[in-house]
C-alpha cells in the first residue's frame, strides 16, 4: 500500500486501548541516516482555558501504529497524558 504524506494527515489516529481519538497528523519524523521512518506526531492534550494553543505533541514510534485504513490510523499507545520530551519512545505492550 503506497500512501502520500498528504493523504495520512487526513487521518483521524485513534488509540485502540481506549478509543480516544489523538487528532490528525502533524509531522512524521525519519531516521535519515537509516532511512527508516521511527514515527509520527500528533497533538498532545490541550491544558487549561487556552484550547486554540497546543504546546505539547505526542510522538507515537512507528512500531505502536497497528493499522492505517481508509479513514484512521488505529495505534496502541500506553500511559496518560504526553511526555515532557515529545521524542520520548512510548512502550508498547
Amino acid at each position: 500500500m503506497e500512501s502520500s504524506y498528504l493523504e495520512l494527515r487526513c487521518k483521524e489516529v485513534v488509540n485502540v486501548l481506549d478509543g480516544r481519538k489523538l487528532g490528525h497528523i502533524i509531522d512524521i519524523i525519519f531516521d535519515l541516516s537509516s532511512s527508516r521512518i521511527l514515527g509520527i506526531l500528533v497533538p498532545g492534550e490541550r491544558t487549561g482555558w487556552n484550547v486554540f494553543k497546543n504546546t505539547n505533541q505526542l510522538f507515537i514510534p512507528f512500531g505502536c501504529i497497528v493499522k492505517i485504513g481508509e479513514d484512521a490510523i488505529l495505534v496502541e499507545v500506553q500511559g496518560q497524558g504526553v511526555p515532557e520530551n515529545p521524542y520520548t519512545v512510548l512502550q508498547k505492550k
